[in-house]
Parts: C-alpha cells; structure tokens; sequence
C-alpha cells in the first residue's frame, strides 16, 4: 500500500514536500513514480527515482521538483518548489514491482490516494 501526504493550500512560489509511506518489506527494489491530475485532465507524469536512484524528470518540473526516496524509512519524497497555480492538482504516488520508472501510468502496479495541491495566485 501506498499513503501520499503533505498536501495543502499555498501561494505562488512557495515549496511544499509531498511524502508517499509505502508498507512492506521490497520497497527499495520499486520503482516510484510522481503523477498529478488538474480536473479536467489527464494524469500526468512528473518524475520518478528507480530502485538504485536513478532519477527522471518531465519536462514541466524539471528544474523546480526534485524526487528523493529514503529506503530505511520505505518513503519517496516530491519537493515541489517555486509553485505556481497552473500546479494545482492531485498529486499521486506509484510503484513499479520491478524497478522500472516509466512515464505511462498504465505500467504503474500500485498507487497512492492521492494529494491535493492548491496553489494560489
């Protein structure tokens, strides 16, 4: 199981870290992923750290988020900085069984509840 927390109401360029608590004991060998979904749209990838701490970005973060997990603690981490409203969304946790980050959530085997960030103008 996944547990996403550390959603809230911000301000324009302010940081927020999200969390994602997983349970069980192969939690450094899964890949996790970052997704968010604005209404109206489509979930969407943001970024995702393999089992050996590779790290991936979409284009739309890079440079703002940073993805980071703590294996002793089973927890993936999203550092949301310089948030701006069009950020505003669920944001979700996901793993892979297998290690992989890919950016498609079809390939994603396990996911969180979701989030929410707000961002205020």
């Amino acid at each position: 199981q996944l547990q996403a927390s550390g959603g809230g109401l911000v301000q324009a360029g302010d940081s927020l870290r999200l969390s994602c608590a997983a349970s069980g004991r192969t939690f450094s060998r899964y890949g996790m992923g970052w997704f968010r979904q604005a209404p109206g749209k489509e979930r969407e990838f943001l970024s995702a750290i393999s089992g050996s701490g590779r790290l991936y970005y979409s284009d739309s973060v890079k440079g703002r988020f940073t993805i980071s997990r703590d294996n002793a603690k089973n927890t993936v981490y999203l550092q949301m900085n310089t948030l701006k409203p069009e950020d505003t969304a669920v944001y979700y946790c996901a793993a892979t069984r297998d290690g992989t980050t890919p950016p498609s959530r079809l390939l994603y085997h396990y996911w969180g509840q979701g989030t929410l960030v707000t961002v205020s103008s």
